[in-house]
């Protein structure tokens, strides 16, 4: 039996805590694991019960510390989203023939148990990049995950997706766990922090690529702000912002897609904020303005963003451009995906959806295209397509576990949160099934 049916003054503390020490809307994990995770801190914590837990929560840091453990939720693997992994290398590579430039500087946050950040010094390293031309940062607020993270010894559950050749270069079999070499656990900087206080990275040079992933979908409005001031702040000018899938559309500035493989890696307009971050018309730019603590280091330039086609506005007598042409049915499902991205990011938006509703009738649907329509539509504001798109995903493929956290947002949005909370139980099966395998 719950907490909140028995004790709910320890549940309406722990949710006014969690709220507003790291943002957490209790809602997107739904009123049961937040109760368990009540359960587990007054547990874990000799001589506590629900009226000293109630009373002590909120001026005992230990105790917050230990009730953050219980709600986090720390699921990462190597190399997640292979396609940001390639934009990052030859962003790298690029960067790299300027001798010029200082080093390139990537912030992870969160970072969970190091598989993110350690990932960005594997690419980079595979990609020839020299060890001192760049500066990895990983920050969480976990303290739990970044002992995990300093350790770099990880279970299968960490490997995942077809090529694992990285696992042979860069670990060493201890048992039946894999173990990081040196060479890539020095490349990382770990340190704790928490997000959402102000004085976050304050005295932090810029950084030219922030990823922050599948965090967004867990906070409440208020913090969702800040943390997009936060990123705006210790973004340098023209540095890229890796998002979950699901994320884009939350974001209120003028972020665009930064390349055409990965619609959720993002930089900043050219000119005036617009409403959604696919924007209809050619991309304009916005204001700025805080995340967890690293040491300081030097500023770097960022690195060139990838081509992504026109990105200035067409003079006020300029036609319209013309709709692409209907692909043909021998077109593959990556060359759609990739010519509707550089739609999208030249600001031809409507275009990219008829792409992919076009190529959808020649070649048939899969769930990919399906998922790409609905963040799509997502961003035009339509949710009844982007829900039906993301219905439609789900149809295809059944373990799509980031179509099943959008369903859970949007949900959420609604105010149904009864399904929602199904959605994310839904979500966290799957994760566990390939966490399994």
């Amino acid at each position: 039996m719950s907490i909140i049916q028995h004790h709910p003054a320890a549940s309406r503390v722990a949710e006014a805590v969690l709220r507003d020490w790291i943002g957490l809307d209790a809602e997107t994990i739904g009123r049961a694991a937040l109760d368990r995770a009540v359960r587990g801190a007054i547990e874990a914590e000799p001589g506590c019960d629900d009226d000293t837990f109630a009373a002590r929560l909120a001026g005992d840091s230990g105790l917050r510390d230990r009730l953050v453990e219980e709600v986090i939720v720390a699921e990462s693997w190597f190399f997640r989203d292979p396609q940001v992994f390639e934009l990052l290398r030859r962003q790298a590579i690029s960067r790299a023939a300027d001798t010029g430039r200082e080093p390139l500087r990537v912030l992870c946050v969160p970072c969970a148990a190091g598989e993110e950040p350690f990932s960005v010094a594997m690419a980079l390293l595979d990609a020839g990049i020299d060890p001192r031309r760049f500066v990895i940062d990983a920050v969480d607020v976990s303290r739990v995950g970044l002992e995990r993270a300093k350790a770099a010894t990880y279970s299968a559950n960490a490997f995942r997706g077809a090529d694992l050749s990285f696992r042979d270069r860069w670990f060493r079999a201890a048992g039946g766990s894999w173990k990081l070499v040196d060479t890539i656990r020095h490349r990382v900087r770990f340190e704790w922090g928490n997000l959402l206080d102000d004085a976050f990275l304050s005295a932090a040079a810029a950084y030219d690529v922030i990823f922050c992933r599948n965090l967004l979908i867990y906070l409440t409005t208020d913090a969702r702000r800040r943390t997009e001031r936060a990123l705006d702040r210790l973004l340098a000018a023209d540095g890229l912002l890796v998002l979950g899938a699901a994320e884009p559309p939350i974001l209120k500035g003028p972020w665009v897609p930064a390349a055409s493989t990965s619609m959720f890696t993002l930089r900043r307009g050219a000119g005036p904020a617009p409403a959604a971050p696919f924007p209809r018309r050619p991309p304009q730019a916005r204001p700025s303005t805080a995340v967890r603590g690293v040491p300081d280091g030097e500023r770097a330039a960022a690195p060139p963003p990838e081509p992504v086609g026109p990105s200035t506005a067409a003079p006020r007598q300029q036609p319209a451009p013309p709709s692409p042409p209907a692909p043909a049915a021998t077109t593959g499902l990556d060359d759609a995906i990739r010519e509707a991205g550089a739609l999208a990011n030249a600001g031809r938006h409507d275009d990219a959806i008829r792409l992919c509703q076009r190529h959808e009738q020649t070649a048939g649907p899969a769930a990919e295209l399906s998922f790409l329509l609905a963040m799509l539509h997502q961003a035009a504001d339509d949710a009844e397509r982007a829900e039906t798109c993301l219905h439609k995903t789900l149809y295809l493929d059944a373990n799509h576990e980031e179509a099943l956290l959008a369903l859970a947002l949007a949900a959420t949005r609604r105010g149904d949160h009864a399904l929602a909370e199904k959605y994310r139980q839904s979500a966290a099966r799957v994760l566990a099934r390939k966490g399994a395998t």
